[in-house]
């Protein structure tokens, strides 16, 4: 983009304000279009798809542009922004007929980023979040504001790790970060699609409620988030709510692989609601209700007397179905008062939303009733906390029109008997359109002109308008011709004109004042804006309890016990969305026992047999127990949990850069370092992603580890089935096992968890149900066989046999290729037996041990293997390979 230009004047301007935006599309106000030009021009018409054309043309020196139209920008805006652009609105300022030949005065009205998009209809169930990070030398502060609601929060939290975990969870789009902010950290984030947004300066002449925040480090990262919307807003931000400073350690933890792995939110196959928790729980009757279930969602609790709490209204609301009945009628009818309240400060609001407004607030005299009429104590006393906030309610029902338009400014808008001086305006304009109705009456009569018409345009004003097929009937000493047009000529009065002034006198004085009166309105109740939040937290949250025992009773869901001992026990348990999508007959229940003696249960079975839903069960219980949920189960008994820690799935970290196996060690590595006795871990066939050998000690330490150093309860799933012999090594370890039977050949999966380990993996057979070809299972029979054979050869009963470094993996010899022949005679082969042969004969030479092996074999004499974590074990390992190769 040039830095001077020899164009226009209004080329100059817009290059002024584009110089104030570089990271924005400017989308520049030119009479009925917004324009956009060089850059911004090439690039817009592609993602917009619009037709690039170019001013300056004659110059020599084409300008690339292109434009939308202004009743249509909100469309182009959200498309820019949901690709994580930026867009700088530079709207008129002055009406172009008042400049008087000069340039039109312009401005940036505002600035729209991912973070702060308003009022998306598709989303309205979603929270928006922008959040701010800040660095110290030993924490990082984090903010996050959802614009639209006015909710402010802010934490700390230690590492990178945690922080880019908590903006993950948020889903935040948009990053705000000082100049100062380190370049490695936000090198990382973009690779995340997080859009980052630098801020220099901060704003300073500004009120916001800090009085809910000690931490003077946690101050200042909310004072860079309120600088960033401050600047890119350029409106009343008196909606947002005081910021509020939150400790993660205060709730159940899980890291964004956990929710992800868990499918709190997302399904995993379809990347939609649909099939996840938050689809089955969801029976909210408001989008305010269903985005507080969320946050619930993401953020457990730890503290029991809360839990009770939301235990007991859900309990109230089971009992008490007629009532609940009436409460969701009622509540069915409550549109999103946080968002409306959002755009009354933010000066967006119509007459619509106010209309919006005061039908929800007719809705809470009725809701009160009823959840009074319970007779509840406790509900009672949460219940008497409503605002009914009636004195914003007969405001909007006094002044604004039950159908109002859309529009602020062309009228229409205020009720008949609010305002004196408004009605004199409209009882003026409503008579002066009667006496135009009477006059064209007259004047047809007079003239015998029967298609003579009354008009009006900006230019003329009234006119009178006849066909040239009358004008021989037009009379000349009152009619003054005004316009010729193809077919008709117009005309004017002196009467006519006389008129005119007071029609139009009073048409626009009326729209100038019902736009004040509005305005007012407006006022009044953005001044009652912390009133309507306060009810909207309160309906919200009564929301999703009344959601919780919906699905309590349509499941048969229990209350979950909370219990002090180390211990758990849940009798017929079952995975609740698999539940709800085979429904209730379909699903095979299962117990989950965790005694004072168990901290790892250790699950065998075939694939496909049901061990990964009977972890995810699991933990979809707990998290369902600390949010306030009754669970699916007969009855459960059960800890607080601090911390989830999932190892679920075989997915790499393309962004990263990390295999599968490498994301695999990761979550492992977090879970033994960050697990406590009250965490619950989630494993799922831990070291399938290595060599064999490798997994399987992987597996062992890993194990052992958790055992000896964590004390945390933790579901293992592994196809290392010698890894059940631990149980008679390990005190807090207990086999169990997800029953399959074979009949005729084919294997039935019986979904049961039984004490004990599974007797096979029944691998073979969950090929044969893919529909592998015959001859494949045939043959991988035969080399199982031969496997298996040799196993009872080279293990002992009694341990684990732990190979050397330098073994290889046993490979069973190819079959012969096999000739095609012309006949149908029978093909000779060698015979089985013979081609098994899975090592060297006895009488082969044995080869010698070298120097290297002999070091190797001593080291590994040496090592206490049961004083290492994990990874020091990984690193011996392969050093030790590295001495061998």
């Amino acid at each position: 983009m040039p830095q001077k230009t020899r164009e226009t004047p209004m080329m100059e301007q817009y290059l002024e304000y584009k110089k104030q935006y570089p990271d924005a599309f400017l989308l520049y106000r030119v009479g009925d279009f917004y324009e956009m030009f060089y850059d911004d021009a090439v690039k817009g018409s592609q993602i917009l798809e619009l037709t690039l054309t170019a001013r300056n043309k004659k110059a020599g020196e084409n300008i690339p542009m292109c434009g939308v139209p202004h009743h249509a920008i909100e469309g182009y805006i959200d498309t820019l922004v949901d690709k994580g652009y930026k867009v700088a609105v530079c709207d008129q300022l002055e009406n172009p007929a008042d400049a008087e030949g000069k340039m039109v005065k312009r401005g940036v009205t505002r600035v729209v980023t991912p973070g702060t998009i308003m009022d998306k209809s598709d989303q309205s169930k979603e929270n928006n979040y922008i959040t701010a990070i800040t660095a110290t030398k030993n924490v990082f502060g984090l903010a996050y504001a959802d614009l639209s609601t006015g909710e402010v929060k802010v934490t700390s939290v230690e590492n990178q790790l945690d922080l880019t975990n908590e903006l993950q969870n948020l889903d935040t789009k948009e990053t705000v970060v000082s100049g100062s902010f380190p370049q490695k950290y936000l090198d990382q984030l973009r690779k995340y699609g997080i859009l980052i947004s630098k801020i220099e300066e901060l704003e300073e002449n500004y009120t916001f409620d800090f009085s809910q925040i000690i931490d003077e480090s946690e101050v200042s990262t909310v004072k860079l988030l309120i600088s960033y919307l401050i600047k890119t807003q350029m409106r009343s931000l008196d909606h947002l709510k005081p910021a509020q400073s939150y400790e993660t350690s205060s709730y159940l933890l899980m890291d964004h692989s956990a929710q992800s792995n868990l499918e709190l939110f997302k399904n995993i196959r379809t990347n939609k609601k649909s099939g996840t928790l938050l689809w089955l729980l969801d029976e909210t009757k408001t989008a305010m209700g269903s985005r507080l279930l969320k946050q619930w969602l993401a953020r457990p609790l730890i503290s029991v007397s809360k839990l009770k709490r939301r235990q007991h209204f859900v309990q109230v609301f089971l009992d008490n179905y007629f009532q609940r009945s009436s409460f969701q009628d009622y509540l069915t009818k409550v549109y999103d008062l946080e968002r409306l309240a959002g755009r009354v400060a933010y000066g967006t609001v119509n007459g619509r939303d106010l209309i919006q407004l005061r039908t929800s607030l007719e809705q809470v005299p009725e809701i009160k009733s009823i959840l009074l009429d319970i007779g509840d104590d406790e509900l009672t006393t949460f219940v008497e906390k409503i605002d009914e906030v009636s004195d914003i309610r007969e405001l909007i029902d006094k002044a604004i029109v039950e159908e109002a338009p859309i529009s602020v400014t062309n009228g229409g808008l205020i009720k008949e008997g609010y305002d004196e001086q408004l009605d004199k305006y409209l009882d003026a304009s409503k008579n002066g359109k009667q006496w135009l109705a009477s006059l064209k009456a007259k004047e047809q009569e007079l003239t015998g002109i029967n298609n003579l018409k009354i008009g009006y345009n900006k230019v003329f004003g009234y006119y009178i308008e006849v066909s040239h097929a009358n004008t021989d009937k037009v009379p000349e000493d009152r009619y003054q011709r005004k316009q010729t047009l193809v077919n008709a000529e117009r005309y004017i009065t002196p009467e006519l004109k006389d008129k005119e002034s007071l029609i139009l006198e009073a048409e626009e004085k009326s729209k100038s004042l019902e736009y004040h009166l509005f305005d007012q309105i407006r006022k009044k109740v953005k001044d009652q804006i912390r009133r309507i939040q306060a009810l909207a937290n309160i309906l919200s949250q009564l929301d999703v309890l009344q959601s919780f025992s919906v699905i309590s009773e349509e499941y048969h869901y229990v209350a979950p016990e909370f219990i002090d001992d180390h211990e758990l026990q849940i009798v017929n348990g079952r995975h609740p969305v698999v539940e709800k999508v085979l429904s209730n007959n379909s699903y095979i229940p299962n117990d989950v026992n965790f005694d004072n003696q168990t901290d790892i249960l250790l699950i065998t079975g075939p694939n496909m047999s049901g061990k990964s839903t009977y972890m995810r069960q699991m933990a979809l219980t707990v998290i369902m127990a600390q949010i306030g949920c009754f669970v699916p189960a007969e009855s459960a008994k059960m800890p607080i949990f601090d911390h989830i820690f999932t190892r679920i799935g075989a997915a790499d970290d393309l962004i990263s850069g990390d295999s599968t196996f490498m994301v695999e060690m990761r979550e492992a590595n977090d879970a033994l370092k960050n697990a406590t006795a009250n965490s619950l871990i989630i494993f799922d066939e831990i070291g399938r992603g290595t060599a064999t050998y490798d997994g399987m000690a992987l597996a062992q330490a890993i194990i052992e580890y958790i055992d000896k150093h964590v004390n945390a309860m933790t579901m293992f799933s592994t196809h290392y089935h010698e890894l059940t012999e631990l149980e008679e090594q390990l005190p807090g370890l207990r086999n169990v096992h997800v029953d399959a039977s074979e009949e005729n050949g084919d294997l039935v999966f019986l979904h049961k968890v039984l004490p004990g380990p599974a007797d096979k993996s029944y691998g073979i057979h969950v090929a044969k149900l893919a529909g592998l070809p015959d001859d494949v299972l045939s043959r991988a029979t035969k080399i199982l066989s031969s496997l298996e054979e040799t196993s009872v050869h080279t293990t002992t009963s009694d341990s684990i046999k732990e190979p050397a470094a330098s073994e290889p993996m046993p490979v069973v010899k190819p079959e012969p290729k096999v000739e095609p022949v012309a006949d149908d005679s029978e093909i000779a082969t060698e015979d089985d037996d013979a081609q098994l042969s899975l090592f060297p004969e006895v009488t082969q030479k044995v080869k010698k041990i070298s120097t290297k092996e002999t070091q190797v074999i001593k080291e590994i004499s040496n090592q206490d293997l049961m004083g290492m974590t994990p990874m020091e074990a990984m690193n011996l390992i392969y050093q030790w390979q590295k001495k061998l190769k």
